[in-house]
């Protein structure tokens, strides 16, 4: 229920109150439940239109985001306005992997009900560009093999051959793309290869 706005929130239950008194009421006309579902869905409609186009009326009808932790301190007045409980907020930071509070610098509820967090530069992790070091280009995996079936289009967009992918099933004691359930190929060209499993079972029998 926190994932969605309240308004989206009402037209679902309202809706359902509408198709459920169709069903339970067998006496009821068809024609007067489909022209109140189709009102509701336009009134959906047009509050969708109406926020985006006045933001005015956008901050009235929707929740804003609530500032809760600022500094590595509570923000008192935000948890009384929104209900939320300190043990609430803590759960929150918890679930994004912040276990202790004064390394926050902002936390804040948004309008989905869920908690974005900024951590203070100095608990926040170096990248490689403050290391000044230099990365390769890393995309997106395309897929050769999917459940035993070669996508020979996308081995001509990358100018390999069918032959060559034989190859290097070979080289992994796969004799054919049937046993394959799924292979693809990275940017750096490494090709990954995963013969599935039945069950969860099979990861214990491959350890032992």
């Amino acid at each position: 229920m926190g994932e969605i706005p309240i308004f989206d929130f009402l037209v679902i239950i309202t809706l359902g109150s509408v198709v459920g008194a169709d069903i339970s009421e067998p006496d009821i006309a068809h024609w007067p439940i489909i022209y109140a579902m189709l009102l509701i869905m336009l009134m959906q409609y047009l509050y969708g239109v109406l926020i985006i186009k006045n933001r005015t009326i956008g901050k009235l009808l929707t929740f804003e985001p609530v500032v809760v932790i600022e500094n590595g301190q509570f923000v008192k007045s935000s948890l009384r306005k929104l209900k939320y409980s300190m043990d609430t907020v803590l759960t929150m930071l918890r679930e994004k992997d912040v276990f202790d509070v004064s390394e926050v610098e902002f936390a804040i509820i948004e309008s989905t009900g869920q908690l974005s967090v900024l951590k203070k530069s100095q608990y926040q992790p170096l990248t490689a560009k403050e290391l000044k070091i230099n990365t390769d280009y890393k995309g997106l995996s395309i897929p050769l093999i999917v459940e035993g079936e070669i996508y020979e289009q996308n081995l001509q967009n990358l100018h390999l051959s069918k032959q060559w992918l034989m190859e290097q099933l070979h080289k992994s004691n796969l004799y054919h793309e049937k046993n394959v359930f799924y292979a693809a190929i990275n940017t750096e060209g490494k090709l990954y290869i995963s013969r599935g499993m039945d069950s969860i079972k099979d990861i214990h029998n491959i350890r032992h």
